[in-house]
C-alpha cells in the first residue's frame, strides 16, 4: 500500500478525484486527435500513449477508492452485478444511474 502525497486541499479525496477527471480528459483528447488527424487509424505510438494515460487513470481510481475506504474488488463486483441486472431487465440503454 503506497502512501500518496497530495497538496493540502481539505478533504483527501479532492485531489485524486480531480486528477482522475484530468487524466480521463487526456485520453479523450488523444482519441479525438486520432480521429481528427489520422482518420481513426491507430498506430503503435498512439497505443503506447493511451496505455500511459490509462495507467494514470488506474492510479487515480485506486486513490479515490482508497480515500473513500472502498475496495476496488467490491466496486468491480457491484458494477458487474448492476450491469447484469440492467441487461436482465432490458435497461441497458437510457439515462440514469438507477435504471
Amino acid at each position: 500500500n503506497s502512501v500518496a502525497v497530495y497538496p493540502k486541499l481539505g478533504k483527501k479525496f479532492v485531489y485524486p478525484a480531480l486528477g482522475l477527471a484530468g487524466e480521463a480528459g487526456e485520453i479523450a483528447d488523444k482519441v479525438k486527435k486520432i480521429f481528427r488527424d489520422k482518420s481513426g487509424r491507430v498506430k503503435k505510438k498512439d497505443k503506447e500513449e493511451i496505455a500511459k494515460e490509462l495507467g494514470d487513470v488506474m492510479w487515480y481510481v485506486s486513490q479515490v477508492a482508497t480515500e473513500f475506504g472502498l475496495s476496488l474488488d467490491e466496486v468491480a463486483k457491484e458494477n458487474v452485478k448492476k450491469l447484469k441486472s440492467r441487461k436482465k431487465r432490458g435497461k441497458i440503454h437510457g439515462d440514469g444511474d438507477n435504471r
